[in-house]
């Protein structure tokens, strides 16, 4: 199987002034590929050259684990952002979020407590249960909830090099700006209704899998459905 990232979904520039081009060239063409590379070295000629990214993050440790998830945990955080994101959600998905919560203020708190406590370099999550529910969780290093049996939604890198160009060591203006200007409530609708479950996804490692599933995330989060989806993701009997 060949692991490939996808090109990023917009200009490297398009996220200024909250990340600049710089980080953004940085971080996708060094670090996200670095992380490429090194995994298909790890693996050429191996047994685990024919598995999936999900597959490796769940039954491997060691390089091959840290390399294989932060290949995806990469590509899942380019699509969390978008330009003019942040902010509160449509209606419906905010009133999934305050069910879940208690209130979008109470979702944001929480969020950014997860994102800016994390010691060292890691990652904050909202993600969602087999159950249905909503919670937040921060992971570190390459630790992705996958391997909680938790399906993610949404995410922010919180490794120096994904913000300490732009704030140096201010971690938590990053996170301000990723939640009041970039984070992408599509992205996260999408999930919620076309995402499949944690174990049937193939992201990065099935190439052809992984085109089939954002092309349809994308024409649905371009569709203008997103509110009729979050609609029903929040009232389930309606």
């Amino acid at each position: 199987m060949k692991f490939e990232i996808p090109p990023l979904p917009y200009a490297k520039d398009a996220l200024e002034p909250h990340i600049g081009a710089e980080t953004v060239e940085l971080h996708y063409e060094k670090h996200h590929r670095g992380y490429l590379s090194k995994l298909r070295k790890q693996i050429e000629g191996k047994p685990e050259a024919d598995a999936s990214l999900e597959d490796l993050i769940r039954t491997k440790d060691g390089d091959v684990f840290n390399n294989a998830a932060q290949v995806w945990n990469h590509t899942f955080y380019w699509l969390s952002m978008k330009p003019d994101g942040g902010g509160e959600p449509t209606s419906e998905l905010l009133d999934l979020l305050e069910r879940s919560f208690g209130s979008f203020d109470s979702f944001r708190s929480e969020f950014k407590e997860a994102a800016t406590t994390e010691f060292g370099s890691g990652w904050a999550w909202l993600v969602k249960d087999a159950g249905g529910e909503l919670s937040v969780c921060k992971s570190s290093d390459a630790e992705n909830p996958l391997q909680r049996g938790l399906e993610p939604l949404v995410t922010i890198d919180v490794w120096e090099h994904a913000y300490y160009l732009d704030y140096r060591n201010e971690r938590a203006r990053y996170v301000d700006a990723f939640l009041d200007h970039l984070i992408n409530w599509d992205f996260v609708a999408a999930n919620l209704v076309l995402a499949p479950l944690a174990d049937d996804v193939h992201g990065e490692g099935n190439p052809q899998a992984d085109r089939r599933y954002r092309k349809r995330a994308k024409a649905f989060a371009e569709s203008g459905r997103a509110e009729r989806a979050a609609r029903h993701a929040a009232h389930p009997d309606k």
